[in-house]
């Protein structure tokens, strides 16, 4: 068996590919982990409480069924894909307020940026439910 001198060591080819393989394998382990955690976030990472009050109210207004909980969280998953976190909560809070009576619902229905988003919010919860199976909100046969 041929011996080969490294540094002040004298070890087998064997031995020497066996430890390269060895620390290749360690290096690769200890780069993966540390790649993965700071890969690539989804683009808008939402809460988890958020997403779970979404989809639980998505739920409650589609019937409830396990069928329901998947799609529920596609709509969510869609969203996220189009809105910044902080997109979603204005639009989805003019929104929800938008049917307010009075001159305390006035500010989520009547200035021109409230009417914009809660139109936006509306189009896009729309086309998401109808990505994802569900009967779109507002939709008669809903």
């Amino acid at each position: 068996m041929p011996v080969v001198c490294t540094g002040c060591f004298m070890v087998s080819r064997f031995e020497q590919s066996q430890s390269l393989t060895l620390i290749l394998i360690g290096a690769a382990l200890a780069i993966w982990p540390g790649a993965h955690a700071r890969g690539d976030a989804p683009r808008n990472d939402y809460p988890t409480a958020a997403r779970v009050e979404y989809v639980q109210e998505c739920m409650g207004r589609n019937g409830g069924s396990l069928a329901t909980l998947y799609q529920c969280s596609c709509v969510i998953d869609w969203m996220a894909e189009r809105l910044s976190y902080d997109e979603f909560v204005e639009a989805a809070t003019f929104a929800r307020n938008a049917t307010v009576g009075g001159a305390g619902g006035g500010i989520f229905r009547d200035p021109p940026r409230a009417r914009e988003r809660v139109k936006l919010f509306r189009s896009l919860e729309s086309e998401a439910y109808r990505t994802c199976g569900l009967k779109a909100a507002g939709d008669p046969a809903h």
